[in-house]
């Protein structure tokens, strides 16, 4: 649904379009991982009803971590390493 956004700043600001696209995709995948009607869905499911806060909290660290690591290697791969746009290549 961004994605249009997404492409349009990177050329904007000019890094990888597609380096940026895939950093949006894995900060919605991290987004569902705490998202309110997935934690209630799995609580309903394996019988967890009414713990959901509890099962948020425990999910809230392994989010971080994972959109901690895409944020640095998303960094790494677009201003250390210069990966270039292989969609708009010439």
């Amino acid at each position: 649904m961004m994605a249009q956004f997404q492409f349009d700043t990177a050329q904007l600001i000019g890094v990888s379009s597609a380096m940026l696209i895939a950093a949006q995709a894995v900060g919605a995948a991290a987004g569902n991982m705490i998202a309110i009607h997935n934690i209630v869905a799995a609580s309903a499911t394996v019988g967890l009803l009414g713990r959901e806060g509890q099962t948020i909290r425990l999910t809230i660290i392994p989010t971080i971590y994972y959109l901690i690591m895409a944020g640095l290697i998303t960094l790494i791969a677009l201003h250390l390493v210069g990966m270039s746009d292989p969609l708009m290549a010439q």
